[in-house]
């Protein structure tokens, strides 16, 4: 068992790390090896459980084998008080893909391959870690007003694989389908671990920021995030609740079309996107979920056949760098005038809306799914304001000097003219 003075040294750091705030009820397990007993962290009670593996009282688990050596002894014990502390030397993670990734601790240069990734880190107050960034981030200047100063990789698709290495992070955080390892990892020295992570559901969010806070040992700013995170989402939930299915709306979400593109045929956000949880946790009917997987083109005259109550066009335009209302009001036109849309329920009660990528999924997909909450159902979330939620998350996550009353554009037509 443990000495004295081991367990003395954690009951006094105990308070300083992941395991101090308490976790909101959670259906996930938390994917990093030394969660023995497969719950939502690591703490005490996953040295009792591993203390129980090797009494033979408890079954091995998937994650009992913390330090990862095909054996489950008092090593691993060791390992999980050692993450506990905030003092191992290396940490075994499961990321997004299903991949188990080993991490090389503590964590002291990072670079997120897109800005959705170098908001999370931000928001987990290791902005000062982040060595490198990708275009959208150098793009993003008030979003990222140091940070958009770094040396660009690249972007996403195509990162700049030599730079990276002239940089030499500890960590590089990215999509799960972006780059493809064979153009990205395999050409990486092994001293730079690669975590793939989307960010985008709503099913994966809370796991993904929880990983990341560990990994960057970060875990109060991951809980206090959370805690924010599960506040507007599971209000959503709960009041979504009271309204039969029966009586739910139906919404037709589409992205904006390039110029030069067929305006007959509308390209839908169907299924098992960050784009249609938006929709679905927000209470809506996703009309083109019976007629297309995940995305793709749609027929106007589906559309119009399906006669959607709302409609959602999600915008590349817009965000935290513009501040002219213009290209979402003439997407939100086109929309409304396209041929037989006349007869469709949104657009003759006007219930057609425009909202930017830059907000609407991320760590913000909190504020992206109360806005469309307040869409669909405005009396029963009229006492929820999504620009004020927007405001504390820029002002106390990311610590920006940001007023959304006089600078972006998000959302159209603003919520005050509904």
């Amino acid at each position: 068992m443990r000495t004295f003075a081991i367990s003395l040294l954690i009951m006094l750091l105990v308070s300083f790390t992941l395991a101090d705030a308490p976790a909101a009820a959670s259906d996930y397990t938390l994917g990093i090896f030394g969660n023995a007993n497969m719950d939502d962290k690591i703490d005490e009670d996953d040295i009792e459980y591993v203390e129980g593996i090797i009494e033979g009282t408890n079954g091995r688990t998937e994650l009992a084998d913390a330090n990862y050596d095909g054996e489950i002894n008092d090593g691993d014990i060791t390992q999980i008080e050692l993450i506990i502390c905030g003092k191992e030397k290396e940490l075994k993670i499961i990321d997004s893909t299903d991949s188990i990734v080993t991490v090389k601790m503590p964590v002291d240069k990072i670079i997120p391959l897109h800005m959705r990734h170098a908001q999370a880190v931000c928001v987990l107050g290791a902005e000062d870690r982040i060595v490198g960034v990708d275009n959208t981030v150098i793009e993003s200047v008030r979003l990222f007003p140091k940070l958009s100063k770094l040396p660009s990789i690249g972007m996403v698709r195509q990162p700049d694989v030599e730079q990276i290495i002239v940089l030499d992070p500890d960590l590089v955080v990215t999509f799960t389908n972006s780059p493809l390892p064979d153009l990205f990892e395999d050409k990486l020295p092994e001293n730079i671990s690669v975590v793939r992570f989307d960010l985008s559901r709503a099913e994966d969010m809370r796991e993904e920021m929880k990983k990341l806070g560990y990994i960057l040992r970060s875990g109060k700013a991951a809980d206090d995030y959370l805690e924010w995170y599960d506040n507007n989402m599971e209000t959503v939930k709960e009041r979504i609740t009271e309204i039969p299915k029966e009586n739910r709306v139906k919404v037709f979400t589409e992205r904006e079309k390039n110029n030069g593109e067929e305006p007959s045929v509308r390209w839908a956000y169907a299924t098992d996107t960050g784009y249609t949880d938006l929709c679905d946790v927000a209470g809506g009917i996703n009309i083109a979920r019976d007629h297309i997987k995940y995305h793709g083109d749609i027929d106007s005259e589906c559309v119009i056949s399906q006669n959607p109550d709302v409609i959602i066009g999600l915008s590349y335009e817009g965000g935290y760098e513009m501040d002219d209302e213009t290209p979402f009001i003439e997407y939100r036109e086109a929309i409304m005038s396209l041929p037989g849309f006349e007869n469709v329920d949104a657009v003759k009660t006007g219930r057609v809306y425009i909202i930017s990528g830059d907000f609407s999924i991320g760590p913000q997909l909190a504020i992206g799914t109360v806005t469309v909450a307040k869409w669909l159902y405005p009396d029963l979330f009229k006492d929820l304001d999504p620009q004020a939620i927007h405001q504390e998350y820029l002002t106390r996550f990311l610590r920006l000097d940001y007023n959304l009353s006089e600078h972006g554009v998000f959302i159209y037509p603003p919520l005050e003219e509904r």
